[in-house]
């Protein structure tokens, strides 16, 4: 982890802008989701009940609580902890002296405090990642603002940013794991691909393309998947940099194949943040052009060092290169130019070499963990002032604690993948997870577990009608829909009310309660709620009269063949997903009823809603509402754009000295680079120490 500092400085930027999308984005979708008249209220999660604030505050931990003592109601409050957010983000992005440990505190409590409220819009694994990392982005970040000119890291700064590269491991071979253990059909017959680009929730329009490439190049991509999610992130540990930049390169081309492919919002932007983990300052200072500097001759220990690590290297990719061509016994076809694959292993032998490997993968952790903070701890010794030596221990006892707590929380989630090892955990790691479990420091992953959508994508479409004889569908901005729309980008944009349509197609109507509730607002009008389906309100079919009964069908949709002009999907009627009900309908008040999810009262806005906050909130809603959220996302991404070109082309930068071209002012640059080595030498040895070099000096 030696000479992290610039991919540390990646990671905070990173995980600042992660939050940022994530509170912006969130924010266009507050009142039509958790509004007074939204699908799911959000003033229905917090019941006081005569409780005192700390022990709401304990059992339900949302800053939210405050928001009556701000003259706010809760979507209000929600509104007000979302622009907060957003408001710090950009700040983190913009100003390093933002990015300081009580700053990204903060972000990690406004979002805690909305995924507390935020039910089953809320519930998605990116969202248990972005809170995670960005807790991890507390103890990775200096703990006080950095006033004034940048002094080195202290030695502890290692300690933490392993931990990122630890939830990195996690979340990657948990996902590849699970693809496995999930028994699913596609992914044991390498043809999980030939489904996933049509049948995933929100794809792009590079998807259309993805899915009509030949099945042998599906299949070689699926084994290629599994090598990068379970047997790369072993080298996350490699001592060899080389390896762990192979690691790094491997993980970031996944992640950008899947942005290219589906709209996963904020998500894979967070996986390639957790990569910097993998970097060191060298390999940034070459992208960025800075760190081409001339090395000294090696010795002949040094090159025999160096010939031993391109020999284990050579080792360590044959060997990866092996057992993937044994384990799925690839050959190649030269009749039809292509690479034939299929799984070499039976569910029994995998589920066995798991029992095998997961406690030695804790180990590995174990390991690694206590290099680093062995490194740290030699880092502390070298300094020579005995307070400054003092001064960095303390530090490093602290966030070491800290780390090694965390790191013993996550072994709890991470276990779940084999229960054998679940079991045989320490009885405290138990203990530590139950008491954070509600802060949501560590999770559990596993993506993509199974494939859906083998007989064709199910689709729910909505249909309105003012007489229950003519019906008029209903499209969504982003979903599909009209089979000659194309699919949409949107990323970093996540709307979650689409991205939940996916996840009700998958079953009864009755499995997702939150669809009767969409229906009921939709017959009464509600412009919050129809705004998740239109921005533009005259887009919307029935926006100057409500529908009388509305229903909803069930498609099965397939991306258009080659050759399909003006069509990019296909789509065959399956079965009636919903009933045609109205208002006072019978059946749709049982349901209501049933889920608790009957409006009784419609909610009072708070007794001081005309005092300056609740104006201003309003205000500004009423002046971003007409913006589609993908385009106040952009907006926000050009504006940090824009305000960092300027900074690159307005402020002064240093200059480095010139020499001119000859021998005489060899000697005298040697010099100064000496002399400014040996000040650079002195200030790290803790404060006074300029005082002991004159004495010596005398």
């Amino acid at each position: 982890m030696a000479g992290s500092r610039l991919p540390r400085r990646l990671f905070l930027q990173g995980v600042a802008a992660a939050f940022m999308f994530a509170f912006a984005s969130l924010y266009a979708q507050i009142p039509g989701l958790y509004g007074r008249d939204g699908i799911l209220p959000a003033r229905k999660m917090l019941r006081p009940l005569g409780k005192g604030l700390w022990q709401q505050l304990w059992e339900v931990p949302t800053l939210l609580w405050l928001s009556p003592r701000l003259g706010l109601d809760t979507e209000q409050g929600m509104e007000l902890l979302s622009l907060l957010g957003t408001l710090c983000s950009l700040g983190a992005l913009l100003l390093p002296s933002w990015r300081h440990s009580l700053l990204y505190l903060l972000l990690w409590s406004l979002y805690l405090s909305l995924y507390q409220v935020g039910q089953v819009f809320l519930y998605f694994q990116w969202d248990s990642l972005l809170l995670e990392t960005g807790f991890l982005a507390v103890l990775v970040a200096p703990l006080w603002p950095p006033w004034g000119k940048e002094t080195g890291a202290p030695p502890h700064a290692d300690v933490p940013f392993w931990l990122v590269r630890w939830l990195l491991f996690r979340l990657m071979f948990a996902s590849g794991v699970v693809k496995l253990t999930s028994r699913c059909p596609t992914w044991w017959g390498l043809t999980a691909l030939t489904y996933h680009y049509e049948t995933q929730c929100l794809p792009t329009p590079a998807a259309w393309f993805a899915h009509h490439l030949p099945v042998w190049l599906h299949k070689l991509s699926v084994v290629a998947t599994f090598l990068i999610e379970i047997a790369v992130p072993v080298l996350f540990f490699a001592p060899i940099r080389r390896l762990r930049l192979a690691a790094f390169y491997s993980q970031a081309l996944l992640q950008v194949l899947i942005i290219l492919t589906g709209n996963y919002n904020f998500f894979n932007l967070l996986t390639l943040v957790l990569t910097t983990s993998l970097l060191d300052d060298q390999h940034v200072a070459w992208w960025l052009g800075t760190g081409r500097t001339k090395q000294p001759p090696a010795s002949w220990a040094q090159r025999l060092l160096t010939g031993l690590s391109l020999l284990l290297e050579v080792a360590v990719y044959g060997l990866l290169a092996y057992g993937t061509a044994h384990y799925f016994d690839l050959e190649l076809d030269p009749e039809w130019g292509s690479i034939q694959a299929k799984t070499a292993f039976t569910f029994h032998e995998f589920s066995q070499w798991l029992k095998v490997v997961t406690m030695p993968s804790v180990w590995l952790g174990m390991a690694s963990l206590l290099w680093v903070l062995l490194t740290a701890l030699y880092r502390c010794a070298r300094i020579r002032r005995w307070l400054g030596k003092l001064k960095a221990t303390i530090q490093l006892s602290i966030i070491g604690a800290a780390t090694v707590a965390m790191f013993t929380i996550s072994l709890v989630p991470y276990t779940y993948l084999e229960p054998g090892t679940n079991r045989q955990l320490w009885p405290g790691a138990y203990r530590l997870f139950g008491a954070v479990e509600r802060l949501q420091l560590a999770n559990s992953y596993g993506l993509f577990r199974r494939m859906t959508g083998l007989g064709g994508r199910p689709e729910v479409v909505l249909e309105g009608s003012y007489d229950g004889q003519s019906w008029t569908e209903i499209e969504f901005m982003y979903k599909p829909g009209n089979v000659s729309v194309a699919p949409p980008i949107v990323v970093p944009h996540q709307p979650r009310l689409d991205w939940q349509m996916w996840f009700a197609a998958l079953g009864h109507h009755t499995h997702s309660p939150w669809f009767s509730s969409l229906v009921y607002r939709l017959l009464q009008g509600k412009a919050p709620v129809i705004r998740l389906l239109q921005v533009e309100m005259s887009k919307y079919p029935f926006w100057e009269q409500s529908p009388t009964y509305i229903r909803a069908q069930l498609y099965k949709y397939w991306f258009s063949r080659p050759g399909e002009q003006g069509r990019w999907w296909r789509r065959k009627w399956s079965e009636e997903f919903f009933p045609p009900v109205s208002l006072g309908d019978p059946k749709l008040d049982s349901l209501l009823t049933q889920f608790g999810l009957q409006d009784k009262s419609p909610g009072r806005p708070p007794h001081s809603s005309a005092s300056l906050l609740p104006r201003a909130l309003r205000w500004l809603r009423d002046q971003l509402t007409p913006l589609a959220a993908p385009v106040l996302l952009w907006g926000l991404i050009c504006s940090v754009g824009v305000i960092h070109l300027l900074q690159a082309l307005l402020l002064p930068r240093p200059q480095r000295p010139e020499t001119a071209g000859g021998e005489k002012n060899k000697p005298a640059s040697q010099k100064e680079k000496g002399s400014k080595e040996r000040s650079q030498a002195q200030s790290s040895e803790g404060p006074g120490n300029s005082s002991r070099a004159a004495r010596r000096k005398k």
